[in-house]
């Protein structure tokens, strides 16, 4: 269970209040009688790395595949028409 201090304690004995947050965790601020607040031991997230974007994966996804090469030649020949 978190111990309690109040506002009070806060202000004016902050090193023994921080010490209570290192040891147990956090610690419950009372004000007037009712808890109100809650101190709690900080801890980094740690930094999150975004997988790596294989970008030719991605164009060659988006690209319709490649003609074989009889298709490329008749097309070609379409192409040249009567010269």
């Amino acid at each position: 269970m978190p111990r309690t201090a109040t506002i009070r304690d806060l202000r004016n004995r902050f090193p023994t209040v921080r010490k209570l947050v290192e040891t147990d965790g956090e610690v419950l601020l009372s004000e007037g009688g009712k808890i109100r607040y809650r101190l709690a031991l900080h801890t980094p997230v740690a930094a999150r790395v975004a997988p790596a974007v294989d970008y030719w994966a991605r164009l060659t996804s988006y690209q319709p595949t490649a003609i074989s090469a009889r298709q490329a030649q008749s097309l070609h020949e379409e192409n040249r028409g009567d010269r």
